[in-house]
C-alpha cells in the first residue's frame, strides 16, 4: 500500500507490505526516517507512529517486497516530447459533429474511446435486506419468536441516502433499527436483579382503521461513567486505500479523539491499524496524550486485509484482558475486506469462535460507495456486539461519547421476546420489522441459542400489527372446511386465570453476564387494551411515526397510502434534536421519492 504524508519538501509516499500477521515495531535506519519518525513504542510511550514513516520515496515498487531498508529514488527520466500539433479534423469527424447538433446524440471521435460513465456511488455497496414479513394466522401459526436488536446502524445509514439527495435501496432499511435509534418513556428497572423493565400498550393504527398496534418496549437500568467497569479497548482501525475520503478515515480519526477524552485511570486503550499489511500502532495504555498521537500519525493507502487484522486485534484484548471488566474490539471500517482472509463466512467463524473468551465485538461503519453494510452488522451480531453507521461528527459523539456505558457495559445476554396471542381476541398479526432476527418457536427455551445482547441504559422496542377476531383481517377466507381454522372447538388449556380476559401473552428470556442459565420474566396483555384502543399519542405517536417511516422506505405493502405528510403529522412537533432532525428526513423523503 501507498501512505500519503505531507513534508517539508511536498508530498511524499511511504508504503508497508506484508503478507502474514505482523507487528511492527522497530525504525528505520536510513537518516531520513531516523530524523523524522517518532520512536517506536516504550513503557513512557506506547505510540508505533514508525509504521507511517516518513519516507521520501516509495518504499516498494511493482509489489516487491523490502526489507525496511530505505529505498534509492527513482532515476530521473526526460520529459516526454510535448504532444503533436492537432490536424485538421476529418471529414467524417465534421460530420459526426453535425449529427450531435441535429440529433442530441453523444458522437466521439475516430480512435478514441467513447468517456466512461461516473460509477453510481451505491451501485458497489452491499446489503442484505430481508423481504418483508408475511401476516401469520393466529389459529395456524400462534407464536412469534426473535432476539432482540439494539443496532441502530440502519437509520443514520437512511440519513446519509437523504441527505445526498438519494432515496436509500429498500435493502438498507431496517425498520427495527430505525425504531430503536431513538429514547421512549420506558420507566427505570425497579432494582438490577431484574436488569431492565418490560412494558405493553395498544393503540389505533393510523394506516388501518380494522387493525391495532401492540408495543413492547424494554428499557435497561443506567450506569454512570464513573459506575462501569474498566474497559480494555483494543481499536481495529482500517486505514487502507477506501478510507481516504473525508467521511472514512478523518471522522475515524474525530471519533477515536472523542473517546480518548473519555478515557479513566484505570482503562487500557489499544490501536491495530491494517491495509496491506497489520500491525500496533499503539500498545496498551490509558493517556490521552499518547491515544491522539497515535491517531494523528494515521494516513491511508493499499489493499484491506481486514482477517488477519481481526485476528491481531483479539490476540492483543486477550494479551490485556480484565477479568470482570469490558473486553471488546471496536472495529472501524467500509468494510472492503480484499486481501486475505476475505470470506464473509470465515470472518464469522473467526468472531463466533473468539467471543466465547469473553472478548465482545462492535462495529462502526464509515463512508460511501463501497460500503459493506451487510458484513458490519453480521460481525456485530456474532460478536455479542452492536453496529452503528458513523455519519457525521455528531453520530460518533452520540454513539461514543453520550451513550459509551450503553455501547460497551452489557447488562443482559442472549434477551429473546416471544409472544402468543390468544385466538378468541386476536385473528391476525404482524411483526414490524426483525426479519433477520426471528427464531423458531422451539429456540426460545434453548440457552444454548444465541440472540442479541443489552447494553447499560439501552431500549428495545418492538411493534406488532394485530387484527381483532371477528374482522375481515388480510388474509382471504380458505375454500376447503378442513382449512377453515376459525370456529374450531377450543381446547382445553391447563393454565390457571380467566384467560378470555388476556389477548397476548409476552414472555422475555436472558441470561446475566457470566451465567449460562437462563432467566424468565412474563406479561400479559389484557383484552380490554384493545378494545379501548384510541389513536397513538404522545411518545407511543413517535414510536409508530418511526415505524412507517421504515414501511414506507421499504415500500411494505401494508401501509396503503399513508404518505410522509401523515408520518410528520402522527410524530407532532418535537423539541429533542434527534427527534426535530427526524421531520427534516421524512419531509427529505417526500420531495426525494416523489410522492
Amino acid at each position: 500500500m501507498s501512505l500519503l504524508h505531507k513534508t517539508a519538501a511536498g508530498v511524499s509516499m511511504v508504503a508497508i507490505t506484508a503478507v502474514t500477521v505482523l507487528t511492527i515495531s522497530g525504525t528505520d535506519t536510513s537518516s531520513a526516517h531516523a530524523a523524522r519518525s517518532i520512536a517506536p513504542p516504550t513503557a513512557d510511550n506506547p505510540v508505533n507512529c514508525s509504521m507511517f514513516g516518513h519516507y521520501n520515496d516509495v518504499v516498494m515498487r511493482a509489489g516487491k517486497r523490502q526489507s525496511g531498508r530505505a529505498v534509492p529514488p527513482p532515476p530521473v527520466m526526460a520529459p516526454p516530447p510535448p504532444p503533436p500539433a492537432p490536424s485538421a479534423p476529418a471529414p467524417q469527424a465534421e460530420a459526426a459533429a453535425e449529427a450531435m447538433v441535429v440529433s442530441g446524440q453523444r458522437v466521439t471521435r475516430p480512435g478514441i474511446y467513447p468517456p466512461r460513465p461516473y460509477p453510481r456511488l451505491q451501485d458497489r455497496e452491499r446489503y442484505e435486506g430481508n423481504e418483508v414479513a408475511s401476516i401469520q394466522s393466529v389459529a395456524s401459526a400462534p407464536v412469534s419468536t426473535f432476539g432482540v436488536d439494539v443496532d441502530t446502524g440502519s437509520y443514520s445509514n437512511v440519513r446519509r441516502f437523504l441527505n445526498e439527495g438519494r432515496v436509500p435501496p429498500s435493502s438498507a432499511v431496517r425498520t427495527e433499527e430505525m425504531i430503536n435509534y431513538f429514547r421512549y418513556d420506558y420507566p427505570r428497572p425497579e432494582s438490577r436483579d431484574v436488569p431492565f423493565s418490560v412494558t405493553t400498550n395498544v393503540s389505533a393504527t393510523p394506516w388501518n382503521e380494522d387493525s391495532r398496534l401492540m408495543r413492547v418496549g424494554l428499557r435497561g437500568y443506567d450506569v454512570a461513567k464513573d459506575e462501569r467497569p474498566p474497559a480494555n479497548l483494543v481499536f481495529l482501525v482500517d486505514v487502507s486505500g477506501s478510507m481516504s475520503s473525508q467521511n472514512k478515515l478523518p471522522l475515524v480519526k474525530s471519533t477515536l479523539n472523542m473517546v480518548a477524552d473519555q478515557l479513566r485511570a484505570d482503562d487500557r486503550v489499544s490501536i491495530v491499524v491494517y491495509s496491506g499489511a497489520v500491525g500496533t500502532l499503539l500498545s496498551p495504555t490509558n493517556n490521552k496524550k499518547h491515544m491522539k498521537e497515535a491517531v494523528a500519525c494515521m494516513n491511508s493507502g493499499g489493499g484491506t486485509r481486514g482477517g488477519e487484522a481481526l485476528a491481531l486485534a483479539y490476540k492483543a484484548a486477550r494479551s490485556s484482558f480484565m477479568k470482570g471488566g469490558i473486553n471488546r474490539i471496536i472495529l472501524a471500517t467500509d468494510g472492503d475486506f480484499n486481501l486475505g482472509v476475505t470470506g464473509t463466512p470465515q470472518i464469522l467463524d473467526m468472531v463466533e469462535k473468539n467471543r466465547e473468551s469473553g472478548v465482545t465485538l462492535t462495529t462502526l461503519g464509515y463512508g460511501t460507495g463501497n460500503y459493506r453494510e451487510e458484513l458490519m452488522e453480521q460481525i456485530a451480531d456474532a460478536g455479542n456486539g452492536n453496529y452503528a453507521y458513523i455519519d457525521s461528527a455528531m453520530e460518533a459523539q452520540k454513539v461514543l461519547s453520550d451513550e459509551l456505558s450503553s455501547t460497551l457495559f452489557t447488562i443482559a445476554k442472549d434477551v429473546k421476546i416471544q409472544v402468543e396471542f390468544n385466538p378468541e381476541h386476536i385473528k391476525e398479526y404482524r411483526l414490524i420489522g426483525y426479519e433477520n432476527r426471528a427464531l423458531a418457536e422451539e429456540d426460545f427455551d434453548n440457552d444454548k441459542i444465541d440472540a442479541g445482547d443489552i447494553g447499560a441504559g439501552h431500549q428495545v422496542t418492538a411493534i406488532y400489527e394485530i387484527m381483532p377476531a371477528g374482522t375481515n383481517g388480510w388474509l382471504p377466507r380458505r375454500r376447503y372446511p378442513a382449512n377453515q381454522t376459525e370456529g374450531k372447538a377450543r381446547v382445553t388449556s391447563d393454565f390457571s386465570g380467566d384467560l378470555d380476559r388476556e389477548m397476548a401473552h409476552v414472555k422475555l428470556r436472558y441470561k446475566l453476564p457470566g451465567q449460562d442459565r437462563s432467566r424468565l420474566i412474563d406479561r400479559t396483555v389484557p383484552a380490554a387494551a384493545m378494545r379501548g384502543a384510541g389513536a397513538p399519542r404522545g411518545d407511543m405517536a413517535f414510536a409508530v411515526s418511526v415505524a412507517a417511516f421504515g414501511q414506507k422506505l421499504r415500500g411494505d405493502k401494508y401501509m396503503g397510502d399513508y404518505s410522509f405528510d401523515d408520518i410528520r403529522d402522527l410524530a407532532g412537533r418535537q423539541d429533542v434534536y434527534w427527534r426535530q432532525e427526524f421531520l427534516r428526513l421524512a419531509q427529505l423523503a417526500d420531495s426525494q421519492s416523489g410522492d
